[in-house]
């Protein structure tokens, strides 16, 4: 049901914790902002949607799919939009939803080709991965307890609610739950710089198929752990020009699965 709604209803007071990521893990929730998120997330029938919040031009602009919504849609002006989350939400659409049970190891080892993140802290970059996972045709995704949380706002944002259609998994230590993945048949491939490194023509050239395999990606900074490199099957490197010290992790993730992915 769209109905409007004041300042004052007491409807809005969940949406004055959005800027809170503690606040919405206690309470089971994440929150999808724009249109285009916002009608993706609809269009998934594995969320609970708690309520959806729009000012009257985007309620214009998404009428078809706001129209059957399975939860109440809430409509105001963008200033009180605004006072209320504290954020100036240009696109004026916003969804509260519920966070989904946690996925264990077994939920991907049907997969080809998984994508495993290790220290990768930006939410930014977590939503690119995750997009690029996706247009690549990675199965899903493996975090470890340090990477950010894919159902922060911004991950979904810059994901384009990719991080809502890929399967991933946190693990609770690192990097020894890799391991379970070798066990199920996937290749450990671990994505750095250093020089003593497999090129990636080499090793893309050795991926049949039908072969799995995950690409291990660390952080921009650090890298990948020395624990991590010594139990990957093989150590990667994308050839670059000696004046440039390292790829985005994105950028890097898109080269390497566009190579590795070959047989898919």
């Amino acid at each position: 049901m769209i109905q409007r709604i004041g300042a004052g209803d007491p409807r809005l007071d969940p949406y004055r914790h959005i800027g809170d990521p503690a606040w919405l893990a206690g309470h089971h929730l994440f929150v999808a902002e724009g249109r285009l998120v916002v009608e993706r997330l609809l269009a998934l029938s594995t969320y609970t949607i708690y309520s959806i919040l729009v000012t009257e031009s985007a309620l214009g602009a998404m009428k078809a799919s706001l129209a059957t919504a399975p939860c109440d849609v809430y409509t105001t002006e963008p200033a009180v939009i605004e006072a209320v989350t504290g954020f100036d939400f240009h696109r004026g659409c916003l969804a509260l939803a519920r966070r989904p049970p946690a996925l264990t190891i077994g939920a991907l080892t049907r997969a080809r080709c998984l994508v495993a993140l290790e220290g990768v802290g930006n939410p930014d970059n977590v939503g690119g991965l995750f997009r690029t996972a996706a247009a690549l045709r990675a199965g899903g995704l493996v975090l470890d307890p340090s990477t950010a949380d894919p159902l922060y706002r911004k991950a979904i944002r810059t994901s384009m609610a990719a991080t809502l259609r890929l399967p991933w998994v946190r693990m609770d230590s690192w990097p020894e739950p890799l391991q379970a993945f070798r066990a199920a048949g996937f290749r450990l491939l671990a994505l750095t710089p250093e020089a003593g490194a497999l090129g990636l023509d080499e090793v893309s050239a050795g991926i049949g198929p039908g072969d799995r395999f995950v690409l291990i990606l660390g952080s921009e900074g650090a890298g990948l752990a020395k624990a991590t490199l010594e139990l990957a099957d093989a150590r990667v490197r994308i050839p670059v020009d000696p004046a440039v010290d390292s790829l985005n992790v994105v950028v890097a993730a898109g080269i390497a699965l566009a190579h590795l992915g070959h047989g898919r």
